[in-house]
């Protein structure tokens, strides 16, 4: 197949790269106005949970959606939801009738929304580009999304909350509405067909469950995943009290500090280019194996060393191995799961990735309160080191098999 990703598939990355940046832009815009309305700590961070809830709550029954219904007519029905939904939050902020309850409506409802739209856009990928292409389509997703949500996004939130309260809720609206008049034109059916009668939906959700258990690659990597990003949130839910502060063990201040973090952006950025040469180059056993290692590595930095510069690097090259691994992980779960699967597939892999964050963070304050900050990062940077313990029970020849014996992929509309 020649190297083009196709039309259909630069369409999709488009759609995909504009509700990025709206949702880069809310997540980040939505504190910032709350604050306008309370002062309570709790309450102004409880935002941060209801945009993320869904994917506890919505990702098992969204990845059988995705399974059932046209998955681009899935997306488009997304964001028009999210549109709407902050559409009336827009005219009650302008009537002077806004409140923090409203914007946990719309954090809400548009995590929601979210939820359905990013895992049918996984599971739609297959369907534009060649078995061949995944890594390099999901690589350009990954770095769109990437610069959308962590690089973009959040400077543009801070600007247009700035300007007023209009700006930061009128702009998403313009770019989900934006993003369907592009996904109108991707072209072609993106429904599987069922074979025989559909069971009830929670048949079909603990059907994709039994599937990523059964298949030891999918169950290790996502595995390795959860426990990845239970260690990785437990460490960066308490960073800034190593980092910021005259008192703290770097002496950062808040700015600084948030450079510091978009350098593990910059990383990822980076890193989805690098995917598909590595995954090329080692395999994707080997390759997602090493990337690990460079997350988990990185991790452990600021046990070691206070230092803003070495630890900026090391965040980065963590950002390189973060993006190569998922990259990786993604394309051999679209190659190795039959399409009607694929969905629900996503959706459990998430739901441990995501569902484990929150706990992460959780742990994280609990312990360094108990046994102070480098002794928790250095923990937690071990226990993600054993994620690289299984990515070595992945062999080459396994993987070899799995796709050898996946449903081909399926044909381009």
């Amino acid at each position: 197949m020649g190297s083009s990703l196709g039309g259909g598939y630069w369409r999709l990355w488009t759609s995909a790269a504009l509700s990025n940046l709206a949702d880069g832009i809310l997540k980040f815009a939505l504190p910032l106005l709350a604050i306008g309305y309370t002062r309570a700590p709790a309450l102004v961070a409880g935002l941060t949970l209801a945009f993320t809830l869904p994917w506890l709550l919505f990702a098992l029954p969204a990845g059988a959606i995705a399974d059932r219904a046209d998955r681009r007519s899935v997306m488009l029905l997304a964001n028009v939801a999210r549109a709407t939904l902050l559409t009336g939050l827009l005219v009650a902020v302008l009537l002077d009738a806004g409140s923090i309850w409203l914007l946990y409506v719309a954090a809400l409802g548009t995590g929601i929304a979210e939820t359905c739209y990013d895992t049918a856009s996984q599971a739609i990928v297959p369907q534009l580009v060649g078995r061949d292409q995944l890594p390099r389509a999901n690589g350009r997703l990954y770095a769109a999304e990437t610069t959308a949500l962590e690089l973009a996004g959040p400077p543009a939130a801070g600007l247009l909350v700035a300007a007023g309260a209009a700006l930061p809720l009128g702009t998403p609206i313009a770019l989900w509405a934006a993003a369907v008049g592009v996904l109108l034109l991707v072209r072609g059916p993106f429904k599987v067909r069922a074979t025989g009668r559909r069971p009830v939906l929670r048949a079909e959700i603990a059907e994709g469950l039994r599937f990523v258990w059964r298949t030891g690659i999918l169950r290790t990597f996502t595995v390795m995943t959860g426990v990845f990003n239970f260690a990785s949130s437990a460490i960066l839910a308490v960073l800034v009290l190593y980092a910021v502060g005259p008192d703290s063990a770097m002496g950062l201040s808040g700015a600084a500090y948030g450079w510091l973090l978009s350098l593990i952006a910059a990383g990822c950025l980076a890193g989805s280019f690098f995917a598909e040469p590595a995954e090329r180059a080692l395999g994707a056993a080997r390759a997602i194996g090493i990337a690990f290692f460079l997350g988990a590595a990185s991790l452990g930095v600021p046990a070691l060393t206070a230092d803003p510069v070495i630890i900026g690097a090391a965040f980065f090259v963590g950002g390189v191995g973060l993006i190569v691994s998922n990259v990786t992980t993604v394309s051999l779960r679209q190659r190795i799961t039959p399409d009607r699967l694929l969905g629900r597939t996503n959706s459990s892999h998430r739901l441990v990735a995501y569902g484990t964050r929150p706990l992460g963070a959780l742990v994280g304050g609990v312990l360094t309160e108990s046994f102070g900050l480098r002794p928790v990062f250095a923990a937690m940077s071990l226990l993600a080191m054993a994620t690289v313990f299984g990515a070595t029970k992945v062999t080459a020849a396994a993987v070899a098999d799995a796709e050898r014996a996946a449903v081909p992929a399926i044909p381009r509309p």
